[in-house]
């Protein structure tokens, strides 16, 4: 059916259809020869209208104009009508009872009359939750016959948004650049319009950047209207999006913080924690987690939830508010529903909550919702849930929910199934042993149906978004060397439209596949000026640190930055430190983006902006920042950028605990040995610019070690800045001395699938280098080889590293 529709509401229905067959207002409705003649009828008996009567009314009404030629038509005499207005609204609030052919010929005769009409008709099938049936598919058609000549963007955007289920990408596309164009219109400037195109946006999973910077600007101009409701809507999208906005959130952290004392109750109160506590400075988190702490006890089961799901993105460790939400999520854990369940989960572990009780209520729910639930994804997720749940371990009944559902399962949900196997397996030691048990079948199965689904992969763009938020060892151990081998198969799909998407796949599972990086290569520098210059990033980003360069490997980055540095002003402050360390890590430091960085407006306007994001990208953004500032001192010294992070540095060097594993240890030893003595090697150095390396000894001419014992040689000698940074390795050192840094590589210094090293292990040593530092690297794959599997065998390959160098 094309409706949704209740048992009670069929039945009724159905006896109005009974009544109906002979009803005397339905023959006088079809024996009308005018429409004057429908509108009076309508008028005199509006309470007794049915379903029936109001499809039959408006049936007529088009009946009387398609017979007439066009220009004896008087559809704005109809549409203009009173009574048209009143069948227009019973006909909306009576699509609960319509069979399916009066809900098509009634909307087949209202949408002659007027657009309007048919964009609220569909607002009100979406109400009803239809959103992928014949009739959307009708309305779609309908819109796709008058969209060249919609001139009302309101009505367009409200359409757009219906029937954003059921269009074709080309379809979508044209929607696009009529919207698009009707927003350039000086009256089309109202933020519901962008905002329902935001919501179009989302609906579709299309990052639309160009359109998305329009949409921001309107909100922008718009501010003082803008509610919390709509603020939350808003961030809401943009989030679904992956779009942000630094000067948009930044002034609306500034409005809703205005607004603290006006938020008085758990509704209001909720919404601003929500948006609010994610992008609030200390002060004041401390205020909105004090009023959460006073008003707890008025939450409902939805608000406490929000305010958990807020806590956990707000990395919230009041202990007094922990307990507090702990307490109400236990007393209405049973309203939840399971992916409620599931957000709760996930916010009580990372918050640290320790509440065995609610543990326990929360498991015996998620076991019962997983034995009644047949979707694969339900399952997945609950799954999921269950395993990270404390002491929870695996039973029959999720072996055999998991078991039933495997052939039906995307990529994400094997992926689920298997890091929650993994996780029971190693809790429970005498399963972790076992190699026939039933979790260690199921893994192989889980195996076998990522082959088998894989193989029959046809769409790059599905597989792309199936493998999106693949992570974790099972993946990485058993299928991702398939993966990229399906993409290379499926490489003739690769558009500019998914260049993007899959550059990032490559760059997550750090698998260095040249032939799809060649065309990665290819299709960008092709078609450069349809990529959103911020999308650069992920792109080059990629070929950065797989430390690749294509054909024409000039031509790829010389086009890439000459696009992004035309449009410098398209980049959020720390993209755009992203984006040029990125390329530093391949030598290259385009003027302008450095000039842009590193100015004291720009480097106001990032400091900004990291006030708003969470800890951990606020860290690597900084963390960036040093390193671009390092590179640029040590390898563009033209630029006179001034060393700003000596005092950054020695903050992270303080909170730092570099530990040292079993392979680097016996390296220490045998170092000892060779040299004469731990005297003449330094451990954990420190470099200028705060470079750690393992290991650190100076040879003379002859080759021979000399100790640290002489004050003479020291390494705070090199701690100078200057245009001639390549020779001050050698000061202090005798003539014709050498400093030697020992760098053990583990597997993360090198690409997955082969012995490449990354790019930015290849850009440490080459600042090394230009220290003075001659850089010896001992790969864990050489030296965990069976060809050195003695102390001899290793000593002999130590020897030889240090003293055949040049």
């Amino acid at each position: 059916m094309l409706c949704v529709r209740h048992i009670c509401a069929f039945a009724l229905r159905r006896c109005q259809f009974r009544t109906l067959s002979s009803d005397t207002l339905l023959r006088q409705l079809n024996s009308c020869t005018t429409e004057d003649q429908v509108f009076d009828l309508v008028g005199k008996n509006k309470a007794r209208l049915s379903e029936k009567h109001v499809g039959t009314a408006i049936s007529q009404l088009w009946n009387f104009q398609k017979d007439k030629s066009r220009l004896l038509r008087s559809i704005d005499y109809v549409k203009n009508h009173s009574q048209f207005l009143t069948l227009r609204i019973l006909a909306e609030n009576k699509i609960e009872f319509m069979d399916d052919d009066l809900l098509v010929d009634t909307l087949y005769s209202v949408l002659r009359f007027s657009l309007p009409t048919l964009s609220r008709f569909a607002v009100c099938l979406n109400e009803q939750q239809i959103y992928f049936s014949p009739l959307i598919g009708k309305i779609a058609d309908i819109v796709n016959m008058n969209l060249d000549s919609t001139q009302d963007i309101r009505v367009l955007l409200v359409l757009m948004v219906s029937i954003s289920g059921v269009i074709s990408q080309s379809f979508q596309e044209q929607l696009i650049q009529k919207a698009e164009l009707l927003l350039e219109t000086e009256n089309c400037f109202h933020f519901n319009n962008a905002r329902k195109m935001v919501h179009f946006l989302r609906n579709v999973r299309l990052t639309h950047r160009p359109l998305l910077d329009k949409c921001n600007k309107i909100f922008l101009k718009n501010l003082r209207q803008l509610d919390l409701e709509s603020i939350s809507h808003i961030l809401t999208l943009y989030q679904t999006l992956q779009f942000n906005n630094t000067e948009f959130r930044l002034v609306v952290k500034q409005k809703l913080t205005e607004t603290i004392d006006d938020c008085i109750n758990p509704v209001s109160f909720t919404k601003l924690f929500a948006v609010l506590g994610p992008m609030a400075g200390p002060e004041v988190r401390e205020r909105l987690i004090a009023t959460a702490l006073l008003m707890a006890e008025e939450f409902n089961c939805h608000e406490v939830l929000v305010v958990v799901e807020t806590m956990e993105k707000m990395e919230c460790r009041n202990s007094h508010l922990i307990q507090k939400i702990a307490s109400l999520l236990h007393k209405y854990l049973d309203k939840y529903k399971p992916l409620e369940l599931a957000k709760i989960t996930q916010a009580l572990l990372l918050l640290h909550c320790h509440n065995a009780k609610l543990y326990t209520k929360l498991r015996g729910l998620v076991v019962g919702y997983l034995q009644v639930n047949v979707v694969p994804r339900d399952i997945s997720m609950l799954t999921r849930i269950l395993s990270m749940l404390p002491s929870s371990q695996v039973d029959e009944v999720v072996i055999n929910r998991v078991d039933a559902v495997l052939s039906q399962c995307k990529l994400n949900d094997l992926n689920s199934f298997a890091t929650a196997l993994v996780r029971w397996v190693r809790r429970d030691q005498s399963r972790h042993q076992s190699t026939s048990g039933p979790s260690a079948k199921l893994l192989e199965k889980l195996s076998n149906c990522g082959y088998q689904r894989l193989q029959k992969a046809s769409d790059l763009d599905l597989l792309l978004e199936e493998c999106r938020y693949l992570s974790g060892e099972w993946f990485e151990e058993i299928l991702v060397e398939e993966t990229v081998n399906t993409c290379q198969r499926l490489m003739d799909q690769i558009t500019w439209m998914n260049v993007q998407e899959l550059s990032t796949f490559l760059l997550k599972t750090n698998y260095r596949c040249t032939p799809l990086l060649d065309r990665i290569a290819s299709v960008a520098v092709q078609h450069i000026n349809k990529i959103h210059p911020s999308g650069m990033y992920a792109i080059l980003r990629t070929f950065t640190v797989l430390n690749y360069d294509p054909p024409q490997s000039e031509e790829f980055f010389e086009t890439c930055i000459q696009h992004c540095s035309s449009h410098l002003d398209c980049f959020e402050p720390h993209i755009l430190v992203l984006l040029g360390y990125s390329l530093a890590v391949a030598e290259y430091f385009p003027p302008a983006l450095i000039n842009a960085i590193f100015n004291v407006d720009f480097l106001a306007k990032l400091d900004a902006q990291l006030e708003i994001p969470s800890d951990t990208l606020n860290w690597k953004v900084r963390l960036r920042l040093m390193e671009l500032n390092r590179a640029v001192c040590l390898e563009c010294p033209e630029f006179q950028i001034p060393w700003f992070h000596e005092r950054y540095c020695q903050q992270m060097q303080r909170k730092g605990n570099r530990s040292t594993n079993t392979a680097q240890q016996q390296i220490r030893r045998m170092l000892g040995e060779i040299l004469g003595g731990s005297q003449y090697a330094k451990v954990s150095v420190l470099t200028p610019y705060y470079y750690g390396i393992d290991f650190e000894f100076i040879l003379d001419k002859n080759k021979k070690p000399l100790p640290y014992m002489d004050q003479s040689i020291v390494l705070a000698d090199l701690v100078q800045w200057g245009p001639d940074i390549q020779l001050l390795g050698k000061k202090g050192l005798p003539p014709g001395a050498q400093r030697i840094a020992v760098e053990f590589l583990d597997s993360k210094a090198f690409c997955k699938n082969s012995c490449q090293l990354n790019g930015e292990i290849a850009m440490k040593k080459r600042h090394l280098e230009i220290l003075g530092y001659q850089v010896v690297q001992i790969p864990h794959f050489e030296w965990n080889s069976m060809e050195l599997s003695s102390k001899d065998a290793w000593m002999e390959y130590l020897k030889k590293s240090i003293f055949e160098t040049k």
